[in-house]
């Protein structure tokens, strides 16, 4: 087999379909967040990034900074190890801590991405509990998805956040049988937030474990950022909250909290725990400091909601289509995957706007999109460019608008 020749196909297939992902490259400015500079073939340029998960500008905030400093000076660049040998540093414990206090948990427990922490947290519950299965919706990350089939136990998909199909399936269920719920509180592609409660209420029926990714909700969501668990009053009836610290806390890692002993047994087992290098201590002081000033401040969340309306009004009054939901992301539908890559290209070409394409596998084909995340760092003059390009690119391509606003 020629095997450079079959990746070159598939290759050119995916750039066919206008699916092939370019990475815009980067370097964003401290300070002047959400401006960073472009390093393309023609030249460097300053752009406005529109599309970032640090939601609230935290990787910039002086006290997560002045932390990662201070421990990179005390401690050094790496941790040393895995979290078993050498690798467990005084700023991972307080860290764990720190996140177990957000959740209302008797403990948690690091990882090194939000996506690890799913992938090995899931994995090792239904890997070993006996005859596990695990009710998955049918729209969770993929790292969730990852981790479930890792695991080997059955898994039966649920109707996405529908209480009503998980209570069949779960009623088909020997009752006896080990059981695992799987969902997210706000879906990243369209915005949309989960029935939690009602969710809750079907696993405390059928006595199923609870399981809840909180990475888009963590930081930005209730009275000290736990997410929209912590909104609505519900962490305490959720058996594993899972969250990160890459998005709201503007740092890197991930996390689940949970019982004292549901944590000690996903330390004990989870190879994707024990067999990788611990996070760096300047890390962990970073997050820690901005969980710390996230739990006493409302500041940043009140900001990051008024702009989000903001730029929601200011679409809707042009007629630009989006998706409407209650979150804070902003999903602009396109509906065609070469027009989506067009208009993310003439944005940055033309408009120094960075919005990146979302394409299949990452949505369905026919629902590409531009998924903006407004911050609390954006001004009204970033929102003003936005809506103005966008509306000229509109009219450009010929795609549809809704009915003006009146």
């Amino acid at each position: 087999m020629d095997y450079e020749a079959f990746f070159q196909v598939e290759l050119d297939a995916l750039k066919e379909d206008g699916r092939y992902r370019i990475f815009a490259e980067l370097e964003r400015k401290a300070g002047s967040f959400p401006r960073a500079r472009h390093y393309a073939e023609d030249g460097v340029g300053d752009v406005t990034v529109w599309c970032s998960n640090d939601y609230l500008g935290m990787g910039q905030h002086r006290k997560v900074l002045d932390a990662m400093h201070a421990t990179l000076d005390a401690c050094g660049a790496g941790a040393g190890g895995t979290r078993n040998i050498s690798g467990t540093t005084h700023a991972h414990v307080v860290l764990e801590a720190e996140l177990a206090d957000l959740h209302g948990k008797e403990a948690a427990l690091l990882f090194t991405s939000g996506y690890v922490s799913n992938w090995a947290a899931l994995g090792t519950l239904a890997a070993r509990l006996p005859n596990c299965v695990v009710l998955s919706d049918e729209l969770n990350h993929a790292s969730m998805i990852e981790g479930i089939r890792h695991s080997r136990a059955e898994c039966l998909r649920f109707k996405h956040s529908d209480p009503d199909d998980l209570d069949r399936k779960l009623a088909q269920i020997d009752p006896a049988r080990p059981k695992l719920v799987a969902f997210e509180s706000v879906y990243s592609m369209d915005g949309d937030i989960a029935p939690i409660a009602e969710i809750l209420d079907v696993c405390e029926r059928h006595g199923a474990l609870s399981y809840l990714d909180e990475v888009h909700g963590v930081g930005l969501y209730g009275p000290r950022g736990g997410g929209v668990a912590e909104e609505r009053g519900l962490m305490d009836r959720i058996t594993v909250i899972e969250g990160t610290l890459g998005k709201a806390f503007g740092v890197m890692g991930g996390y689940i909290a949970a019982s004292a002993a549901l944590c000690d047994f996903i330390r004990s087992f989870a190879s994707g725990f024990i067999f990788t290098t611990a996070l760096p201590p300047a890390l962990a002081a970073g997050a820690t400091a901005s969980i710390r000033h996230l739990k006493a401040s409302g500041w940043e969340r009140a900001q990051h909601h008024a702009r989000v309306a903001q730029v929601r009004r200011r679409l809707d009054a042009i007629g630009i289509p989006t998706i409407d939901n209650p979150s804070h992301i902003i999903p602009v539908m396109v509906g065609d995957a070469k027009k989506c890559k067009m208009i993310s290209d003439w944005l940055l070409e033309q408009h120094g706007i960075y919005v990146q394409p979302i394409n299949y596998p990452t949505v369905p084909v026919g629902t590409e999109r531009l998924r903006l995340t407004p911050s609390p760092v954006h001004t009204d003059g970033d929102v003003d460019r936005l809506v103005d390009a966008l509306s000229e690119i509109w009219s450009q391509c010929a795609l549809a608008r809704r009915a003006m606003a009146a």
